[in-house]
């Protein structure tokens, strides 16, 4: 059972998908441990480095680089706050994208519960409001339940034009 392709990435053979591929393009920002830590932190509610950098039990310059490509992907923004007598310092926050990546690290988390076993048990997603059991799955716009070999995939142009055209001779007027 496989996902269904359609259009230009289906048709594309061996040929790697490179940029065109969201998942490629998510990995580079958030494809390795402490990214990915950072991200179920700041989803768990904290925000300060010191804080971030225990709880991910990473060095401060692996969480201050990390960080650093987080705020500037867009996913974290840096707010200041200031404790009574001392410097001001950044609080990392949530942006709007940062809230969209939800799906994709709980999605982790249920999966690993149930395929990566662990002595302390399984992490147990409920839903606040009623107590029951909650988790992370395809629905198309129209409410159904999509399975894997429902789901098609319709590939991006895996060769977009050029943006940056030379000119021509016969462009160049002065």
């Amino acid at each position: 059972m496989s996902v269904q392709l359609r259009g230009r990435l289906a048709a594309r053979g061996d040929e790697p998908l490179g940029e065109a591929c969201g998942i490629e393009r998510a990995m580079a920002v958030v494809g390795n441990r402490v990214a990915m830590l950072l991200m179920r932190e700041a989803f768990h509610g904290a925000s300060r480095f010191e804080s971030l950098c225990r709880r991910v039990g990473a060095s401060e310059a692996q969480v201050a680089q990390h960080l650093k490509r987080l705020v500037a992907a867009g996913l974290l923004t840096k707010e200041p706050y200031r404790e009574p007598g001392q410097r001001t310092r950044s609080a990392y926050v949530l942006t709007d994208a940062g809230h969209d990546l939800l799906p994709a690290v709980m999605a982790l988390l249920d999966w690993a519960g149930e395929h990566v076993p662990t002595s302390y048990g399984a992490t147990v997603l409920t839903h606040a409001g009623c107590g029951a059991a909650a988790h992370v799955e395809i629905r198309c716009e129209a409410g159904h339940r999509v399975r894997e070999d429902e789901l098609v995939i319709e590939g991006p142009d895996l060769h977009p034009a050029p943006t940056d055209r030379a000119p021509t001779p016969d462009s160049d007027q002065h």
